[in-house]
């Protein structure tokens, strides 16, 4: 039997995120936006999703006259994604 996948990390925009997130220490919300190519409404709804599950989390600060959002992968969010990838890959050697 295959395992699930886990659906908050399925959706296309949130495993972007997180892949960002892994790569990283952290990121701001602008490189975020600016890697995945997303608007700025959908990166902040699956901010949002992302850090009401435990996955990651947010920081918001005041820059010299802007605010800014810095997001960082919790270990919580790096395990889920540990299985995400080690599930996945039992989908893909299916047929081998």
């Amino acid at each position: 039997m295959l395992p699930d996948l886990d659906p908050l990390l399925h959706s296309q925009l949130r495993l972007q995120i997180i892949t960002i997130l892994v790569g990283v220490q952290s990121a701001d919300f602008n490189h975020i936006m600016e890697s995945t190519g997303a608007t700025r409404g959908n990166i902040s709804v699956q901010l949002k999703k992302l850090s009401d599950a435990g996955y990651i989390t947010i920081t918001k600060s005041f820059g010299k006259s802007y605010p800014v959002t810095n997001c960082e992968i919790s270990n919580k969010g790096r395990l889920a994604f540990e299985k995400y990838v080690e599930a996945l890959s039992k989908y893909i050697n299916l047929n081998k």
